[in-house]
């Protein structure tokens, strides 16, 4: 599936960063991998971004982050992007970016098969996250970090967004409600067999903690046991730098332990 790998500047001496070009629905995609130097048969972990195009592109201090805590790290930019070919469709067919990218995780030599492979979706990464983890239930857990889980109610509080949503989705939710279902998992959950960790600030202008009340409104009671929600009264959309770190691994912490569940 690897099409190109070039070595680029890591902020880590025990991390190498590459810049991935591979195979996605036909398309060139490119992506930001961090391996953690001179380790093997670790567990994978595919980060997807929020935002679309340049704005909440990925940065390759927070894969850093990911990687420190001892994962083989895989960031798609998404189709169109720094050179990549296609056009970003905010979760529609560009979900198969992620999907992809989880597929080269899983061929790559230094992850261990009975670790696995974890996501993690930050903003509209979220619901990117909780569509890898359906399509592809192997998936050992999925992370949605202040992450959106309904399209429909995206297009209802980001005025700022609703612009973009029309160009690129094609219209209203009301004039199109198919093309706004089509992009959200929540009637789809029966089938979700990841577990599932919700991260979110309830002060966030951006995601509301709505998006988390949806999604536990929907998940099956006979799935209930594999959620767990951490809800911060005092944090935004981004949380301050050293609580964002604190959080992270005590996340990284999480998904390990329940790979071993």
């Amino acid at each position: 599936m690897i099409i190109e790998k070039i070595r680029v500047p890591s902020p880590s001496r025990k991390i190498h960063l590459f810049e991935v070009t591979y195979k996605s629905s036909g398309f060139n995609v490119i992506g930001l991998m961090a391996e953690p130097i001179n380790q093997t048969g670790l567990p994978g972990l595919l980060y997807l971004r929020g935002g679309i195009k340049t704005v909440g592109m990925v940065r390759s201090q927070r894969i850093i982050q990911w990687a420190s805590e001892g994962f083989v790290v895989f960031a798609p930019y998404y189709r169109g992007n720094r050179g990549g070919e296609g056009r970003e469709d905010f979760c529609g067919d560009d979900r198969f970016d992620a999907i992809n990218g989880f597929d080269l995780l899983e061929q790559h030599p230094s992850v261990a098969c009975e670790k696995g492979i974890h996501v993690v979706g930050f903003s509209r990464g979220g619901i990117m996250a909780l569509w890898t983890g359906l399509y592809r239930p192997q998936t050992k857990t999925v992370t949605s970090w202040n992450g959106i889980t309904d399209m429909v109610l995206t297009y209802e509080e980001r005025i700022d967004l609703r612009k973009m949503m029309k160009r690129v989705i094609g219209g209203t939710p009301w004039k199109y409600p198919d093309r706004y279902e089509a992009r959200t998992p929540l009637k789809h959950l029966s089938s979700f067999s990841p577990k599932l960790l919700l991260i979110h600030g309830e002060k966030d202008q951006h995601v509301s903690s709505e998006h988390v009340y949806q999604l536990l409104d929907s998940i099956p009671e006979a799935k209930q046991h594999q959620v767990e929600t951490w809800l911060f009264p005092e944090y935004e959309h981004h949380f301050p730098a050293t609580a964002q770190a604190t959080i992270l691994k005590k996340a990284a912490s999480w998904m390990q332990k329940k790979s071993r569940s």
